[in-house]
């Protein structure tokens, strides 16, 4: 995991509410997550405090103060739309945000999943967050853009691994997503970091997404990997089903080879990267599980 640029500790959020929301700053506080980009910290029963532990995490803040606002009005799923906006001060350099605190757990992580009620509640979150994006639109280049865009990076990425089998597999399966017809509709909105760790569950059912820092305008392939790792092979075609009846555009199955070739790259890019995060390991392996099993029981899929 990437080292941490500026220390948060629950002193300096303190602090920070203490300067900016005085109403806020007696509240309990209690480290919730700390992750690549940002740290999390509970704010008594109903808030969160989220900073960025890294330069490269501060623009995503941002972004995600302009328009997460604007996208929760026609999402179906809760998001952690900021409610406070902090400033730089007390020695910490950058923006931070004050969210809801969303009940439920980390798909990744609950007790219980239950895939049949999942399908339709992920395509409809998806059909309805992958409108055209507006202009001014915020654009990341590892996410909603083109495979072939990060050839480098998923070079790197392979290499990391210490299966070469493994690595030969989801090279070739990316493949299959790269000799497809590449997007060329109107870019629309893409969560860009959609997987079990940012997907929450409550009684076996999604309640939540979280984590938009990487939201761009691109290919919504790269959100559509997220079956792959969520959802059994058995629920796949009923999922595309789900959301081609509500897309704002035609679901073929070019779409489908590229989300297939995004699960891969991303899962390589989760085992390359976890060596001290298990979770994300996780989720790596057994995404590329799933996408093994389809090429077993689908040749060519």
């Amino acid at each position: 995991m990437p080292a941490a640029e500026v220390e948060v500790t629950l002193e300096l959020v303190r602090h920070l509410l203490r300067e900016q929301h005085a109403d806020l700053s007696e509240r309990p506080l209690s480290m919730l997550a700390n992750g690549w980009d940002n740290v999390m910290v509970r704010c008594g029963d109903d808030l969160v405090v989220r900073l960025p532990r890294r330069q490269a995490a501060a623009e995503l803040v941002v972004s995600e103060q302009r328009w997460l606002p604007m996208l929760a009005e026609r999402l179906p799923l809760p998001i952690p739309v900021p409610v406070r906006v902090g400033l730089p001060g007390a020695g910490y350099p950058w923006s931070w945000s004050v969210l809801p605190f969303l009940p439920g757990v980390p798909a990744a992580v609950a007790p219980s999943l239950d895939p049949a009620e999942m399908v339709d509640v992920l395509a409809a979150f998806l059909a309805a967050l992958h409108l055209p994006a507006v202009p001014g639109a915020p654009h990341n280049r590892y996410r909603g853009v083109p495979l072939a865009d990060r050839a480098a990076l998923d070079a790197a990425n392979l290499a990391a691994l210490a299966d070469p089998g493994v690595a030969r597999a989801a090279a070739a399966i990316r493949d299959t997503g790269l000799a497809a017809r590449p997007w060329t509709g109107e870019p629309v909105w893409v969560h860009g970091d959609l997987h079990p760790a940012n997907l929450l569950v409550e009684a076996g059912r999604i309640s939540g997404v979280i984590d938009f820092g990487d939201l761009t305008a691109g290919d919504p392939a790269t959100d559509l990997a997220v079956i792959w790792m969520v959802l059994p092979l058995s629920e796949h075609r009923r999922f595309w089903r789900s959301y081609a009846a509500s897309a704002a555009y035609v679901v073929d199955a070019d779409l489908r080879a590229r989300a297939r070739g995004w699960a891969s790259a991303l899962a390589v890019v989760f085992l390359a990267h976890s060596v001290d995060n298990p979770l994300m390991g996780g989720i790596g392996q057994s995404t590329i599980d799933t996408l093994l099993e389809e090429q077993r029981s689908v040749p060519g899929a």
